[in-house]
């Protein structure tokens, strides 16, 4: 019935939906989609085009055929420095700040960081409702309604594949009220988000399935239990310098104690000088531990222990803004469907209502076919409405997913580079610590060096000798 014409019937404001047709009674308009479930796409003669309820109107010719308008076309666009553009799951376009993460659906201007309004050009996709536009194209659907946005292909998916899309059967979709509501079996995986990358934005839209088979498992939940982890790992890394601290500690005291020693402390000569040296080296040893923990405290441990402070409240509140939002796109799945199912309703009576006034059954037959088509024209609007609702909802979550995914990314990136900086400050205090005691054992080894039994032994001779003279024989 495409590129038929029709004469409305009665006005319709078209403004309970985003891409109603308005038009006054007896106006013409040319038909450019005519799906199942009262709801047909035209033009009018001023070259305004959108969605209007098929009772509104009258055919006035058999149809010819008529090309579909065109939708959007892509622009080649040239981003400012830092901005990356992707396509999202419903197949618009939006972008990314790889330096800030902030994400727009607005092209940024010549300026970073501002975005700008792309050239606008009206499509003429009817909306979406299931995660699908009414030609069959996916949008993003809620993770919440027992559907997976990206079914996953397996281990053996290669990094930067796109996922294929699988074709739609007449037996596993409906259409109503030019909408298509897919089997969830049925839905096609989608392109990843950043394809040369094993990003936490594509692989973390599902729940799964925990271990003990008692639920399942958010993918954002997943992110955060990952975030969460990595925060108690550096806590025990904390505890554990902590504890390397407190060794040195009590290793510098007891060298302290040990260097006050008095044993052999009456040893004379060159090696006296040498024994007296070790002593005195156990208490610069002891003094180069001693720095050495105080250094690990300030440089290392504290550092670890302060970074991120508030981290586990912050997460706390990422959690419940994510799952606001997927229990509002539930909600919203909720309403289209229940909408639908009105919908449904609504047309089968205006239907019978229009077979018993062929049969000529009742004179009253005419009344009530106003009656059912006003009915079936408020759900229908009805439908629209929480249809356009459940696209906000939608697009929304899919932001919000895409920017926090991505900062929960940047975190975890953040986080192992503070933790090994740290360790490579451990390891450098370390190898400083072992230069240190090199030197205080350095005059031990010049003195022990320089011991001489035969110099000692005449220093010794001369302080103590006490005559020359020696017995001599005695004669009779």
């Amino acid at each position: 019935m495409s590129g038929a014409r029709c004469r409305t019937l009665y006005p319709f404001s078209g403004e309970r939906h985003g891409q109603g047709l308005r038009f006054a009674a007896g106006e013409l308009i040319t038909l450019l989609q005519v799906p199942d479930g009262g709801w047909w796409e035209g033009e009018k003669e001023d070259g305004l085009r959108g969605w209007f309820p098929a009772s509104y109107v009258q055919l006035l010719e058999k149809p010819g055929m008529v090309p579909p308008p065109p939708g959007e076309e892509s622009q080649t666009v040239i981003l400012p420095p830092g901005w990356q553009s992707y396509l999202s799951p419903q197949g618009r376009r939006y972008y990314v700040n790889t330096t800030t993460n902030e994400t727009t659906w607005e092209r940024p201007s010549s300026s970073p960081g501002i975005p700008a309004s792309p050239g606008s050009h009206r499509s003429s996709l009817p909306p979406t409702v299931n995660g699908y536009h009414a030609s069959g194209t996916p949008a993003h659907p809620p993770e919440t309604a027992h559907m997976s946005v990206r079914k996953s292909t397996g281990d053996s998916q290669n990094l930067g594949s796109s996922s294929p899309s699988k074709k739609q059967s007449k037996e596993n979709t409906i259409t109503i009220n030019c909408v298509t509501f897919p089997h969830p079996d049925t839905m096609p995986e989608q392109q990843l988000l950043k394809p040369t990358e094993w990003s936490y934005c594509d692989y973390f839209w599902a729940d799964r399935k925990d271990p003990q088979g008692n639920g399942t498992v958010a993918g954002f939940e997943l992110l955060l239990q990952k975030q969460l982890k990595g925060k108690q790992m550096q806590k025990e890394m904390s505890e554990f310098i902590r504890e390397r601290i407190k060794i040195e500690e009590d290793y510098a005291k007891n060298l302290a104690k040990l260097s006050q020693n008095s044993l052999a402390s009456q040893e004379e000569g060159s090696l006296g000088e040498a024994w007296a040296q070790v002593k005195k080296s156990l208490a610069d040893e002891a003094e180069v531990h001693l720095k050495f923990s105080a250094k690990l405290h300030s440089e290392v441990e504290k550092p670890l222990m302060n970074f991120r402070e508030n981290f586990k409240k912050d997460m706390k509140k990422c959690d419940h803004h994510i799952a606001d939002l997927r229990k509002q796109l539930a909600s919203r799945y909720a309403s289209v469907e229940k909408a639908r199912k009105a919908l449904t309703e609504r047309q089968r009576d205006l239907e019978m209502k229009t077979q018993q006034l062929e049969i000529k059954l009742s004179n009253k037959t005419e009344e009530d076919i106003k009656k059912a088509r006003r009915k079936s024209t408020q759900a229908g609007d009805d439908l629209m409405r929480c249809v356009d609702l459940y696209n906000q909802a939608q697009s929304k979550w899919f932001e919000e997913m895409v920017t926090t995914t991505l900062e929960l990314e940047r975190l975890e990136v953040e986080r192992v580079e503070m933790i090994r900086q740290h360790l490579c400050q451990y390891t450098q205090l370390r190898h400083e610590t072992d230069m240190f005691n090199q030197s205080t054992v350095e005059p031990v080894d010049q003195l022990l060096r320089k011991v001489d039994p035969a110099k000692d032994r005449e220093l010794w001779v001369r302080e103590h000798k006490t005559g020359n003279i020696r017995p001599v024989d005695m004669e009779i």
